[in-house]
């Protein structure tokens, strides 16, 4: 098949065109317009959905796909509270959700992957990663927060990120979850007492980004973080089982 990388059709025009079987990563397609198109098996993965819309045949489905997503998993629609109480609760949720998946998973599956996807422990690897971010850099401006095991997003050292805090070599299973098992009480304790008036708090984006959240900003995108890979990581285990 094919590869192209980095290649720009912006603006482009595909009449009669065959795009079947097509795999798009990281790929830009916002305001794709697609007219008498076939789309039996189109399988669409967007992080990042909620945050625009999603036409099909004159029907915005965004609002249809996220109350599906709260359905299937209790808890996620606190991933935009703006209260401690809502976050807290949030926070317990998703953690509740994630001992259940990673206690379910036969030892055989924790480094199975599909395809590109990331594994259950690097997956739980870069879950540190989010927390330290988030959390250790962005909340509570600790110069170098990050944790050696934590995974970068791909294409991070493209982009000029210093890899030199992280290890190159894998670690093991024990070593992964008793990271996780501190970042999360990182964040436990850090919502245990947090106020309204610190989450109303401004920061400054983490990687330096024309962004200032606030502290409540940066607990909803850990929240997010969280939500959006336990998906990832159920979906993948059911296929591969």
């Amino acid at each position: 098949m094919t590869t192209f990388s980095g290649d720009d059709f912006e603006g482009g025009s595909f009449v009669r065109a065959s795009l079947k079987g097509a795999t798009f990563r990281h790929s830009d397609v916002s305001g794709v317009t697609m007219r008498g198109v076939d789309v039996g098996g189109l399988d669409i993965d967007s992080h990042d959905l909620f945050m625009g819309t999603l036409v099909v045949n004159g029907v915005d489905v965004v609002p249809l796909v996220e109350a599906e997503l709260n359905r299937r998993f209790p808890g996620r629609e606190l991933q935009h509270a703006r209260t401690p109480e809502g976050l807290r609760e949030g926070w317990v949720a998703v953690q509740a959700a994630w001992a259940e998946t990673v206690a379910s998973t036969p030892p055989e599956m924790r480094d199975a992957h599909v395809e590109d996807e990331w594994s259950l422990v690097q997956t739980l690897r870069h879950l540190v990663l989010a927390t330290d971010t988030w959390l250790r850099g962005a909340i509570l401006r600790i110069d170098q927060p990050f944790h050696e095991i934590g995974l970068m997003f791909t294409g991070a050292e493209q982009m000029g990120v210093d890899m030199s805090p992280f290890r190159t070599d894998t670690p093991s299973w024990d070593e992964v979850l008793a990271v996780r098992a501190e970042r999360q009480q990182l964040v436990t304790d850090f919502l245990a007492s947090v106020t309204p008036e610190a989450l109303a708090m401004e920061r400054d984006d983490p990687w330096g980004f024309d962004w200032h959240p606030t502290v409540g900003d940066c607990v909803r995108v850990v929240l997010e973080e969280e939500w959006a890979h336990l998906r990832y990581v159920r979906r993948d285990l059911a296929l591969l089982g």
